[in-house]
């Protein structure tokens, strides 16, 4: 029970910022999916429009399923867009269509930090796994040298994250230029509600890294309070 509240006390930040990003995505996507676009396109529509004209030919268009599934699978090559944003002609389509192409500029361009985050999920899925298994066995056993090797195997989550923010940052910048330079957002309100939506997403990308920051400072504080005794 000790453990369960100390952890609570440590996370509580990131659970109230994570709360605050998911109901602002929900307020955004909300609001702007029920403003129509000035051109009357749908984000299919839209991706149709980018793809010759920021040179992403080679990008194929398919549907997904589910809620704000949408992404851009770069193994593949492909732009899958959900329902609500392929079939719809609003702004929050406009947003999130262009945010998911600047995925795949910046995977075209060879943009660096998605280069990295890319080679680092291995080691991510490795260590987020591992360090459990570590930090707990260090504990019980009384080996602080373990233990300091499972926050480390654990860290892998927080270098992850920290990379994913400039990463999702840098393709809502190239999202909003794809629209503004291809006139596929004509008035201001609609570059308003363009960035609404995506400064929302952003912050989501903020809030799983104070998770993986906290959940990593939690565990090692465990370690420290082990060694002093």
């Amino acid at each position: 029970m000790q453990f369960n509240i100390e952890y609570l006390l440590y996370m509580i930040p990131a659970i109230i910022l994570s709360l605050i990003a998911q109901a602002y995505v929900n307020s955004a996507y909300r609001k702007w999916s029920q403003v129509r676009n000035y051109l009357n396109i749908t984000g299919a529509d839209a991706a149709r429009r980018l793809f010759p004209a920021v040179g992403l030919n080679d990008v194929k268009l398919q549907g997904t399923s589910g809620v704000l599934s949408d992404h851009y699978d770069p193994r593949n090559n492909i732009l899958k867009l959900s329902a609500g944003v392929a079939n719809a002609p609003s702004v929050a389509a406009l947003a999130i269509t262009a945010h998911e192409l600047g995925h795949a500029d910046q995977d075209k361009k060879n943009y660096l930090p998605l280069r990295l985050r890319s080679a680092i999920v291995p080691i991510v899925s490795i260590g987020s796994n591992l360090g459990w298994i570590l930090i707990l066995a260090g504990l019980a056993l009384q080996l602080s040298g373990l233990a300091w090797a499972g926050v480390i195997a654990f860290s892998a989550g927080a270098v992850f994250a920290l990379v994913t923010l400039p990463v999702e940052l840098d393709a809502s910048r190239r999202a909003i230029a794809m629209l503004k330079d291809n006139g596929l957002i004509v008035q201001q309100e609609e570059e308003r509600g363009v960035r609404t939506v995506l400064k929302a997403a952003a912050l989501t990308y903020v809030a799983a890294l104070a998770n993986s920051l906290l959940q990593l400072l939690y565990f090692g504080s465990m370690v420290k309070r082990m060694n002093r005794r």
